[in-house]
């Protein structure tokens, strides 16, 4: 039963995480949207999802409905850019 209550927990805090993370990634300017500004976000490490939840929380943090990631880059340290639409 306890093994249960924390399995339960987990699945709530996680879904709770991604709830956080509204904006959506594009592949190209979404049609009848506009562009709210940029963002950028950096990571320790070479793990490109990571940057990609980065960016994908600030621009949900400044309001954007969808970003598009226009670069990235780095070895042992990635760094992003990502234009913002809503």
């Amino acid at each position: 039963m306890k093994n249960l209550t924390k399995a339960f927990a987990v699945i709530a805090l996680t879904t709770a995480s991604f709830a956080t993370f509204a904006a959506t990634e594009v592949q190209m300017a979404p049609a009848g949207s506009q562009s709210i500004g940029m963002v950028s976000a950096a990571t320790n490490g070479n793990d490109l999802s990571g940057l990609q939840g980065k960016l994908a929380a600030k621009a949900a943090q400044e309001g954007a409905s969808s970003y598009r990631i226009i670069s990235a880059g780095g070895e042992n340290h990635l760094y992003g850019t990502a234009e913002i639409y809503k």
